[in-house]
């Protein structure tokens, strides 16, 4: 029995060792080489991601640059896809991650630089689900969605004003200070009390201030900030609006923001993130926008994207550069290693459109990459590097991409919709606010939503509302005013006006400053008190359909009508915030009163009280010097003293 027992073992690993060599033989391994790795790249091309979408060339219109031609001509003919490998199926994650980085130089000698990041997470909570497991979805954000019942969060941080006259239009404008609208579910009952909670989350997630917003600086538009999600919610009781233009933006509001990435600043476009380079710019913004997107085009099923925006502007000039070019590495003192290794998607692009020959700057390492994309009604392109693909680091595994410029010349295509506001008036007592609309179209007038908050403290005078354009009265189509409530709500105004071509249009109301009380004030109360800035929604006429030239080869089926997508586009401008001074008491003449009352009292009352109370005695006046000699004597010889 005992041999039978070890028997056993020898008698299976024998039959195993044969079925191995069997298969073996049956079954031809088929290598897979790096290049074979590179057909299939090659072969199936990654379109680009938002906001610049690929050009196809099967679809190119004549009279437009076939601008992919460069990457279909890298790829190699002679290498094939081995049919026998199985390409095993991959179920569809439930969430996605991708990372974009856009470049865009500036005729200032600026530049711009966005980061995107969006994650996409297949889940539903507004059927009341409870959603215990998070992947890529940061959980603190994911709590307060399915706690509060929002149905969209945005919310910015702005260090900086945007320069739209230098810089152009930004992809995701957004107001100085910090900017709060969050759509709620039309299941929550009480509004106001989710969104003052709301705002207390937030605070501590971003450590902000936005435990500061309250009933005095919340409004509830009534046309403005439609939603960006899907879904045909117009009850505009669930909206909030609010902002803190006082709200200075540092590290401590970086620092939790980055924390909400998938990879943080460890991989990925994120480690270029350095506060020390990012803060030492013209202009900083970030953003977290939250909103329920379709999974497909039937829109059956819905997602939750999350996108997490950061704009920078840098000036180069002032940083002591000295000459205008850049690079990763002088803009951020780092480079480019390897993309998030969470994220299906990672490039960078640079906007070459005003170097289409290469005449202005030369960008290196090139690219054979390239995307065209109408943004903002302008079409652009692109050279694309992608962080996925390990040719894209070159032989030293980093990329570090810079540019020379060969000539200042070019000027820059003003924008067709710009915003001004200003304080007008003398003294302490009232004013008036001047709102500018600039529609520079050269024949075409469009419609404009204006937004002004006012604090309950600069009491409006409805009244004196004006509306002139081209010297003529522009008697507005909508207008919605609330008037304040002191310490209560603040003024809100919505008009709807219609900017004539080649116009400026002024908005002209009066207001009268109140007095605070003496606890109302701020700690620097003559520095002034902040307005937010005024917001400015509009479709703006396309610049490609502003295209007039008859003279451009094309086919004339393309050139009567211009295309439905390209026709408008949607923007929201802001125009500066307002610095007001107020009726301001002396605040030293209190210490000026506690100064001469401890004077008073010392000098007056403590004289009086040592009158009252010391106790006088009667002293005899003491004898001379003779005299206490002759006592001296006299008491040695035991004569009593005289």
């Amino acid at each position: 029995m005992a041999a039978c027992r070890c028997s056993s073992p020898g008698l299976l690993l024998i039959i195993y060792t044969l079925s191995v060599y069997v298969t073996a033989d049956v079954q031809e391994p088929i290598p897979f080489t790096d290049t074979d790795a590179s057909a299939v790249n090659n072969a199936h091309p990654e379109p680009a991601s938002e906001p610049p979408t690929a050009t196809d060339p099967g679809q190119q219109t004549p009279g437009e640059p076939l601008v992919d031609e460069r990457r279909w001509e890298e790829t190699p003919d002679d290498v094939s896809v081995p049919e026998s490998v199985d390409t095993p199926s991959v179920p569809p994650s439930e969430d996605d991650f991708q990372e974009e980085l856009v470049i865009r130089p500036l005729h200032s000698g600026d530049i711009y630089t966005s980061f995107q990041f969006r994650t996409l997470w297949d889940t539903d909570f507004m059927a009341g689900n409870k959603v215990s497991h998070y992947r890529l979805f940061p959980k603190s954000l994911g709590q307060v969605i399915s706690k509060f019942s929002v149905r969209e969060l945005h919310i910015s941080f702005t260090q900086g004003y945007w320069r739209t006259m230098q810089w152009g239009q930004p992809f995701l404008p957004s107001p100085p200070g910090a900017e709060l609208w969050v759509w709620f579910q039309d299941t929550v009952t009480d509004v106001d009390g989710a969104w003052k909670e709301l705002t207390n989350v937030l605070s501590g997630i971003f450590c902000a201030s936005l435990n500061f917003i309250d009933s005095t600086n919340t409004v509830q538009p009534s046309a403005s900030f439609k939603p960006l999600g899907i879904g045909n919610v117009t009850d505009h009781r669930f909206l909030r609006y609010a902002t803190l233009p006082r709200e200075i933006v540092c590290t401590e509001n970086l620092t939790p923001w980055k924390k909400l990435l998938p990879c943080g600043t460890k991989a990925g476009l994120a480690v270029l993130m350095k506060s020390e380079k990012l803060f030492h710019s013209s202009f900083h913004s970030q953003a977290v926008h939250i909103r329920p997107v379709c999974q497909d085009w039937q829109c059956k099923d819905t997602s939750w994207e999350l996108r997490q925006t950061l704009n920078v502007v840098f000036d180069l000039h002032t940083s002591g550069q000295g000459k205008r070019e850049w690079s990763l590495f002088k803009m951020f003192s780092r480079t480019l290693t390897e993309a998030c290794p969470l994220a299906s998607s990672s490039k960078v692009f640079i906007d070459i459109t005003d170097n289409a020959q290469g005449e202005e700057f030369d960008l290196t390492p090139a690219t054979p990459l390239l995307s065209q994309a109408v943004v903002l009604g302008d079409r652009r392109t692109y050279s694309v590097y992608d962080l996925t693909q390990q040719t894209t680091f070159g032989s030293g595994r980093s990329l570090n991409l810079l540019v020379r410029w060969k000539s200042n010349d070019g000027d820059m295509l003003r924008p067709l919709l710009h915003g001004e506001r200003y304080v007008a008036g003398y003294g302490l007592q009232t004013g008036e606010i001047h709102t500018l609309m600039y529609n520079h179209h050269p024949y075409r007038a469009f419609p404009v939503l204006l937004l002004d908050t006012v604090p309950w403290y600069l009491r409006l005078y409805i009244h004196t509302l004006t509306v002139t354009s081209k010297g003529k009265d522009n008697k507005p189509s909508y207008i919605h005013y609330q008037p304040s409530k002191d310490r209560v709500r603040p003024h809100l105004l919505e008009m709807l006006v219609q900017l004539p071509p080649n116009s400026v249009t002024e908005v002209t109301v009066e207001f009268e400053r109140a007095l605070l009380k003496w606890t109302e004030y701020t700690p620097d109360p003559n520095h002034g008190f902040y307005v937010g800035s005024s917001v400015i929604s509009a479709l703006v006429p396309s610049v490609v359909a502003m295209d007039t030239n008859s003279t451009q080869e094309r086919p004339l089926f393309s050139s009567f009508f211009p295309c439905k997508e390209e026709s408008s586009y949607f923007v929201r401008i802001y125009t500066e915030p307002l610095l007001v001074n107020l009726p301001t008491p002396d605040f030293s003449m209190p210490y000026n009163v506690i100064c001469l009352t401890c004077t008073v009292v010392a000098v007056g009352y403590g004289s009086l009280y040592n009158l009252l109370t010391r106790t006088f005695q009667v002293e005899e006046p003491s004898p001379g010097l003779a005299k206490r000699i002759a006592n001296v004597i006299r008491k040695m010889r035991g004569v009593p003293p005289l």
